[in-house]
């Protein structure tokens, strides 16, 4: 099988030369422009810079920070950007997709942090980073930065309260939200308030963005509504105050423009058409009440929201917001002050449309299921799992991954420990979506195939 997977939309080819100035508005469509933004322009402060970035692999483990020591330059850059699961960019490879660099060496976090990954080692627009080592990254950064007498920063301090995702690939965002609103009134006004110490903090995969254009409402119990000033919640900080947000809508409306105008990326290998066809029957049987349909005369999709009780997968997430928590938000300035469509007691988890289904492997809304193969078969999947950096497991459609009774080694350094996905940690059970139970193995492998086409 040939793999060519390349940029998906025009608009992501041309991100144009990295600095901190922001496009004008007359620089190409509005989608155009919200992918520069996101690109160029920094809208939260600092993580570390140049400096920092390049000595990170003196205070690595052995035998890594003595390969890393031997490497050419280059090479070194390599393994750096491939150990905290950081793509490099298509116009330059010494920088980063996820991370604003300014002319001044310094490194910005952006919003394609976690929304910006790479399937087979390369770029798609939208696809969830599933490599993304954000906890070991600011870890490093930490330790580096106290090395080199630097100041830390927001990212630094704030690991020390809440863990930023305890596998590779998955984030606490969910647990940020409700960290960072705690501190807002309604209008976000900053509040004089003790931090919170009881938050529930489980892990989550992104999803991808480009499913966004058929959801009206946003996360995986549904309770948000889908709007531009939805996507600046994760800019709360201190250094940010209301009119910051205000002056930043307009960059939104465009960036949201650019999610909006993703689409999904086409399988890359052969198809088996007939076998496709057969699953596709079986599909829309047993699977599209939920998951929508798919067909050249068009799409249709319920945006069902399933019970917790129904669907049996990890209830740690539904658990986790209260309706006093979703109520603060829909009510603030971000959802339009209650004005919008927002639930503050919703049932369960919302069935996501599968479009591009077979790039965003792990499956679940925990990430906990490495390939679909493994979601189509609920009593196979793996206990703790590791993927390699770029693999793909073409035959399963999904990680390339090793798998394990239980972690291999009792004790490893944390950062390895992250590489592993143990699903017997709270939050991360692999546990439910039985559905497909109901189907034979010819059945299965049927609709295996038709998901490629998706």
């Amino acid at each position: 099988m040939a793999w060519i997977v390349g940029v998906c939309h025009p608009s992501a080819s041309a991100a144009g030369p990295t600095s901190t100035d922001a496009p004008s508005d007359a620089a190409g469509s509005l989608p155009e422009k919200g992918y520069r933004l996101l690109r160029t322009k920094p809208f939260l402060p600092a993580d570390f810079d140049q400096e920092i970035f390049d000595a990170l692999p003196e205070i690595w483990d052995e035998p890594l920070r003595s390969q890393a020591a031997k490497a050419t330059p280059e090479e070194r850059r390599r393994m750096t950007m491939e150990r905290y699961g950081l793509t490099p960019s298509p116009e330059d490879p010494s920088q980063p997709l996820q991370y604003v660099v300014g002319a001044d060496g310094s490194w910005t976090m952006s919003c394609l942090a976690c929304h910006q990954g790479q399937v087979a080692g390369q770029a798609i627009p939208g696809v969830p980073n599933s490599t993304y080592a954000l906890e070991t990254l600011t870890e490093d950064v930490r330790l580096t930065k106290v090395r080199q007498r630097k100041p830390l920063g927001h990212m630094d301090l704030g690991m020390l309260m809440l863990p930023l995702g305890t596998s590779a690939g998955t984030t606490n965002a969910v647990v940020f939200g409700l960290a960072l609103m705690h501190h807002r009134d309604r209008d976000l006004n900053l509040l004089n308030k003790p931090p919170r110490f009881d938050l529930p903090h489980h892990d989550m995969d992104a999803p991808a963005w480009w499913l966004g254009a058929k959801k009206k409402r946003i996360y995986i119990d549904g309770f948000a509504p889908s709007n531009h000033r939805m996507l600046m919640q994760f800019l709360l900080v201190k250094e940010n105050g209301p009119e910051r947000f205000r002056e930043w809508e307009d960059d939104f409306r465009a960036i949201e423009a650019w999610i909006e105008s993703l689409k999904p990326p086409a399988w890359p290998g052969e198809i088996n058409a007939s076998l496709a066809e057969e699953g596709r029957v079986v599909f829309e049987h047993h699977c599209s009440a939920c998951h929508g349909t798919y067909a050249d005369s068009g799409d249709t999709y319920p945006e069902r929201m399933v019970p917790i009780e129904e669907i049996g997968t990890d209830r740690v997430r539904f658990d986790a917001l209260n309706a006093q928590n979703r109520q603060d938000l829909i009510e603030s300035w971000f959802g339009f002050y209650g004005e919008s469509d927002g639930l503050t007691t919703p049932e369960g988890y919302v069935a996501p449309p599968l479009d591009g289904i077979w790039a965003t492997a792990p499956y679940l809304h925990n990430g906990s299921v490495p390939t679909l193969w493994h979601l189509l078969h609920p009593a196979e999947r793996p206990v703790v799992w590791k993927r390699t950096p770029t693999g793909y497991d073409q035959e399963r459609v999904g990680l390339e991954v090793d798998t394990f009774d239980a972690l291999p080694v009792s004790r490893m350094p944390q950062a390895e420990r992250r590489r592993h996905f143990d699903t017997s940690k709270p939050g991360k059970s692999a546990v439910g979506h039985d559905y497909p139970d109901l189907l034979d193995e010819e059945e299965k492998r049927a609709v295996l195939e038709y998901l490629k086409t998706l």
